[in-house]
């Protein structure tokens, strides 16, 4: 696997995409967004840009290499649990999609623009970096299906070797955010949501767990 930055790489220069596909890859995994939701809600239009525009010039480009050299890209896409309306919790692939956020709204435009290709999947997650919990308290009443990074790759791998095309939750089972945290952060205190939204301008998850049954 060959992991490009942004310098070698950048969704937003079409000219880069191209010399990147004439490298002649089969799979791609796009992993590239603006994912903090407070920096989405203060910066829309660069959301807008890096999560929609940016996956819209990837994928204008695949298609222009397919016709051009008659090879078939398969296109993996990261997106995100913040499609779904995170009330309720367990949220299936065929689930209503209503997005509570700015965030949620970018990444779920990127996935209608995913599925102008015919090879495609489109993985929904919410993953986090044990080696890097920022937090100092987590909600005991917000719940996810959030899978640590690295066993999300694993997950990604064994997708990206089989032929599935369409879209998949990919995540651990239903726990809150404290339960996540606290097995990496000893120190890590537990609060509650009301306690975290009082600083946020913008709404977040409840319940975003999803339906891993497929």
């Amino acid at each position: 696997m060959i992991v490009l930055k942004k310098k070698n790489l950048n969704l937003l220069k079409k000219a880069t995409i191209k010399k990147f596909l004439k490298k002649n890859y089969s799979i791609i995994i796009n992993c590239a967004a603006m994912a903090r939701m407070k920096e989405c809600e203060k910066k829309p239009n660069k959301a807008f840009n890096v999560n929609v525009i940016g996956t819209l010039n990837l994928v204008k480009e695949i298609n222009n290499y397919k016709e051009a050299y008659k090879k078939n890209i398969r296109l993996i896409h990261i997106s995100s649990d913040a499609v779904y309306s995170s009330t309720k919790g367990n949220y299936s692939e065929k689930s209503i999609l209503k997005p509570y956020n700015f965030y949620g709204w970018t990444k779920l435009c990127s996935e209608l623009i995913v599925k102008k290709l015919k090879n495609y999947v489109v993985i929904r997650t919410r993953f986090f970096n044990k080696k890097n919990i920022r937090f100092n308290t987590a909600a005991t009443d917000i719940f996810t299906s959030m899978i640590e990074v690295k066993d999300l790759a694993k997950q990604i791998k064994k997708i990206a070797s089989n032929k599935f095309i369409g879209i998949i939750n990919v995540g651990n089972k239903r726990k809150s955010d404290f339960e996540n945290y606290k097995n990496y952060k000893k120190s890590i205190k537990p609060c509650l949501r009301k306690d975290i939204i009082k600083n946020l301008n913008f709404k977040i998850a409840k319940d975003a767990s999803m339906n891993l049954s497929v």
